[in-house]
């Protein structure tokens, strides 16, 4: 249903855009597994014997790998449209070959936009589990930002491996973690009702907006704008996960760059400001994408995981990979202290 020819072309020419030219002069495959063993210590996680090597990417190439996974996801979708189109009557071919290209259009846009703001992505499918991941290092990405943000590359380099290396050990330390966000995926797309609304041509198909998808699953990104009280509720679980995932990362880049990196002062001043500064037509359109709400993972994530280490140690957050009743709430995250009682009473009872 989705022309995944044509959402590739413009995924390509979107990412294209304005795309610098920097190269990364650095072993970042190197520099990942020195992360893993910084991460490994402050943590306590275990990951798998064999993580995947870093590998440098351009935009175009993170493009790609992004549609291939993304396909997964809005393929199914959008074959209960395409049995739908097929009740419209005369108008059901014109209808499929229309709906098929605006949604590749649109998936193909929405990624290629991403595609020019990333700069790592552990990229994991969370519908095949026999898919290999992929540690991903945009290259251009990660080239310019350490010179518009004036930091030190090697530092800079380091830290976001940091932050990646940290997600590799918590889907491969964690053993429930990868199957409780894919149970909860396919839960929420399972809900989702693909409808023709009858209009003075005939009937236009009203699909969940591919948009919206990109940036709950792929990206993290939960909108308000929920069909459902069950979507609700699923993607509530969704959002508070992936706040913890985030966050905990986030803290472990901190907690462990203070310690390893050379120059490791002013880089969280930057990056948050690099997040933050963003032009009037870029907010709007990072609001319409969720990814606004991504940003608000990151700090609301840290600030949770900020405030349990300071009062119960590192060892405390641990708790959170106990298992998914262990995961905070999204009232718990803005209250971590309810979350340190609940467990605490939890483990008293047990």
């Amino acid at each position: 249903m989705v022309d995944w020819s044509l959402a590739r072309q413009v995924a390509r020419l979107a990412a294209s855009r304005g795309s610098p030219t920097g190269r990364v002069d650095a072993d970042l495959a190197a520099m990942s597994c020195e992360a893993a063993v910084h991460v490994e210590r402050y943590t306590g996680l275990e990951g798998a014997a064999t993580a995947p090597e870093a590998e440098l990417v351009s935009r175009e190439q993170w493009a790609e790998i992004n549609l291939g996974s993304l396909s997964e996801l809005l393929d199914p979708v959008a074959a209960r449209l395409d049995r739908r189109l097929g009740t419209a009557g005369p108008l059901a071919g014109a209808l499929r070959v229309a709906t098929s290209a605006t949604l590749a259009a649109e998936v193909g846009l929405v990624i290629g936009y991403m595609s020019q703001r990333v700069l790592g992505q552990f990229e994991l499918s969370l519908l095949n589990p026999q898919a290999p991941p992929r540690l991903l290092f945009v290259e251009p990405n990660l080239a310019g930002a350490s010179r518009t943000m004036g930091v030190d590359s090697e530092s800079f380099l380091r830290w976001v491996a940091l932050h990646e290396t940290t997600h590799v050990l918590q889907f491969s330390g964690v053993d429930w973690l990868r199957e409780h966000l894919g149970t909860l995926l396919r839960a929420y797309m399972d809900t989702l009702e693909v409808r023709i609304n009858r209009g003075s041509a005939g009937g236009l198909p009203a699909f969940p907006d591919p948009m919206r998808l990109i940036a709950d699953f792929r990206e993290g990104g939960l909108v308000g704008l929920i069909q459902t009280r069950e979507q609700r509720q699923i993607l509530n679980r969704v959002q508070a996960a992936m706040a913890v995932v985030e966050g905990y990362a986030e803290h472990v880049m901190d907690a462990v760059g203070t310690d390893v990196l050379p120059a490791y002062v002013g880089l969280r001043e930057a990056m948050d400001a690099r997040r933050s500064n963003r032009s009037a037509p870029e907010r709007i359109l990072n609001r319409l994408l969720g990814l606004d709400q991504k940003m608000r993972q990151y700090e609301v994530g840290k600030r949770f995981s900020d405030a349990v280490v300071e009062r119960v140690g590192i060892e405390g957050l641990n708790r959170v990979w106990e298992s998914p009743e262990m995961l905070p709430t999204q009232t718990e995250l803005e209250r971590p202290a309810d979350w340190i009682a609940r467990v605490d009473r939890d483990s008293l009872a047990a």
